[in-house]
């Protein structure tokens, strides 16, 4: 995998007081939040830009981050926000006309997996705190102890919007077996 170099204007503050610079969490990190960034959006060239983008963001919130999380969390929760507003973008009305043309196309070149397409729906389904949630959980494996602080939010909330989003999911799903 190939890492685009930062580019920004400045490069954040040195090591020290405020924590890592900018440079540092960029040599460190980029990776993590590129491969984030491709697996919600797909393609390297959005992945790119939403990686410019996070990390764009975190240089101008350096100074607010309090090490509570890890710098890691902090980037990879700031990724998967940027990511799914960018995918909640595309949600506008010519964007779903022009990827329904793209999905027709793809599908008679072989395209995105059935099993991917519905996940990416059923996402879309709920709120952006639930799909994060999700996405902490079932992808990244985090415990429901990590998602809970990654999302500031206690346990017993994370364990209700996972459940809410498996019985949805399962009724979704199963919905879709019966229509085929």
């Amino acid at each position: 995998m190939s890492v685009p170099a930062l580019q920004p204007a400045q490069r954040g503050a040195a090591e020290g007081e405020g924590g890592p610079s900018l440079e540092v969490l960029y040599e460190k990190y980029a990776g993590a939040v590129y491969a984030r960034c491709k697996y919600l959006l797909r393609t390297e060239a959005e992945a790119e830009d939403a990686m410019q983008d996070v990390f764009a963001r975190a240089m101008g919130h350096l100074e607010g981050f309090r090490n509570e999380a890890s710098p890691l969390t902090w980037l990879i929760t700031i990724a998967t926000r940027h990511c799914l507003n960018v995918i909640r973008g595309k949600g506008a009305a010519w964007h779903q006309q022009y990827a329904e043309r793209e999905q027709a196309k793809g599908e008679a070149g072989g395209g995105e997996p059935e099993a991917r397409r519905l996940v990416r729906q059923l996402l879309g389904k709920f709120d952006e705190e639930t799909q994060e949630a999700a996405i902490l959980y079932h992808v990244d494996e985090m415990t429901l102890e990590e998602v809970a602080a990654a999302l500031k939010r206690s346990v017993p909330t994370v364990r209700k919007r996972l459940a809410e989003f498996a019985s949805r999911a399962r009724a979704e799903l199963e919905g879709k077996g019966e229509s085929t």
